[in-house]
C-alpha cells in the first residue's frame, strides 16, 4: 500500500479532524447511557454549575460518567501509543503492550491485593498493580539484555515467557479466591466503572508526559525502523533510543494496568489502524494512535454501558469482541 510522503497539511488536518471526533466522541459518551441527559442538560452542567434544577444530571455527569471518558480515554491513548513504540521497537506489527508480560505483573499484584483484603483495597489494589508491573518490567529488561545491549528478540522472549509464569500464578491465586472473585475477574477482563477524578488525576499528567516523550522520538524510530546500522550512521544513538522508550512504554502500560485491569487489543489494533490509515512515518503515527486510542476506548466502554443496560459488560470484553473482527478484516485488506 502506498502512503503520500508527510507533509505539514497533512499532519494538520490528520490531527486536527481525529481531536474534532474525539471531542465530539466524548460528549456523545457522556451524554448516553441507561439514564439519558439531554444536550441542553448536559451544556447546562458544564456551563452552569449553580442551578438546582439539574442536580440529578450534575450528579450523573461530573460524577459518574465524566471521570470515566476522561479514563477510557488517558488509558486507551496510553495503550495506543505504548503499542506504536513496541512495534517500532521489536520491528513487528503485531506487537502489543502486554507483551512483555507488564500486564501480567501489575494483575497479580492486583488479585494479591483484593486476595489480602486489607479494607484499603480501593487504594491499595492500584498500588501494588504498578508495583507488580514495576518489578516485572526490570525482570523482564535484566532478561532481555545480551552483552550490554537490549536484545529485541531476547526481550520479546522473556516477557513471553515470564508473562506465561506469572498467569499461572494469577490463575492459582483466583482459583483460592472466593467472595472476591467477581472483583478477580473483573480486573482480569478490563473495567472503568471505578473511575474518579483521583485516579485520573493520579495517573493522567504521567501518562501525557511519558507519552509527550514518546512523540518526540518520532524521527528517530523512523531510522531505527530502517535497520540500528543505518540509525546509527545517521547519529541515532540506538541503545538509548531503545532503553528510553521500552521504559517509557513499560511505564505507560503499568500505569494503565493500575487503574483499569487488563484491556486488550488497544494497543495492537489501534496503531496498526492508523498505519495503515495514514501511513508509517512516527512523526504522525505516534499523535495519531494517541488520540485514536482514546476515541477507541470511549467507544467501547460505551457500548459496554448500554448493550446490556442497566447491567455492565467488562469493557475489557468489548475490546476483544469488536478488536478481533476488526483486526482480521484489516489484516486481510493490507
Amino acid at each position: 500500500m502506498k502512503h503520500s510522503v508527510l507533509t505539514l497539511r497533512k499532519t494538520v488536518i490528520v490531527l486536527g479532524a481525529s481531536t474534532a471526533l474525539l471531542v465530539v466522541v466524548a460528549l456523545v459518551s457522556v451524554a448516553v447511557g441507561p439514564t439519558g441527559v439531554s444536550l441542553g442538560e448536559l451544556w447546562g452542567v458544564l456551563t452552569s454549575p449553580g442551578r438546582p434544577d439539574l442536580e440529578m444530571p450534575r450528579l450523573i455527569i461530573l460524577d459518574i460518567r465524566l471521570p470515566r471518558v476522561l479514563l477510557a480515554l488517558i488509558v486507551g491513548a496510553g495503550l495506543s501509543i505504548a503499542g506504536t513504540t513496541f512495534q517500532a521497537m521489536l520491528r513487528n506489527p503485531l506487537a502489543e503492550p502486554y507483551i512483555l508480560g507488564i500486564s501480567s505483573g501489575g494483575t497479580i499484584g492486583a488479585v494479591l491485593a483484593i486476595a489480602i483484603g486489607t479494607g484499603l483495597t480501593q487504594f491499595a489494589t492500584p498500588v501494588m498493580s504498578f508495583a507488580g508491573s514495576g518489578l516485572v518490567m526490570l525482570l523482564v529488561f535484566a532478561l532481555g539484555r545480551r552483552r550490554g545491549f537490549m536484545d529485541p528478540h531476547a526481550l520479546l522472549l522473556s516477557g513471553v515467557m515470564v508473562g506465561a509464569f506469572f498467569n499461572a500464578i494469577i490463575l492459582l491465586v483466583v482459583s483460592l479466591l472466593h467472595q472476591e472473585l467477581r472483583t478477580a475477574f473483573l480486573w482480569l477482563l478490563g473495567n472503568l466503572s471505578d473511575a474518579d477524578f483521583g485516579s485520573l488525576l493520579l495517573v493522567g499528567p504521567l501518562i501525557v508526559l511519558a507519552s509527550a516523550l514518546l512523540m518526540m522520538q518520532g524521527r528517530s524510530f523512523n531510522l531505527i525502523s530502517t535497520g540500528d546500522e543505518t540509525a546509527t550512521y545517521l547519529g541515532v544513538d540506538v541503545p538509548l533510543v531503545q532503553k528510553r522508550s521500552y521504559l517509557l512504554a513499560s511505564f505507560i502500560t503499568g500505569l494503565a494496568v493500575s487503574v483499569s485491569g487488563v484491556i486488550g487489543f488497544v494497543g495492537l489494533l489501534v496503531p496498526h489502524s492508523c498505519r495503515l490509515l495514514f501511513g508509517p512515518d512516527h512523526r504522525l503515527l505516534l499523535p495519531a494512535s494517541f488520540v485514536a486510542g482514546g476515541i477507541f476506548l470511549i467507544l467501547c466502554d460505551l457500548l459496554s454501558r448500554i448493550v446490556l443496560a442497566p447491567a455492565e459488560i467488562p469493557v475489557g470484553a468489548i475490546t476483544a469482541l469488536v478488536g478481533a473482527p476488526l483486526f482480521i478484516y484489516l489484516l486481510k485488506r493490507s
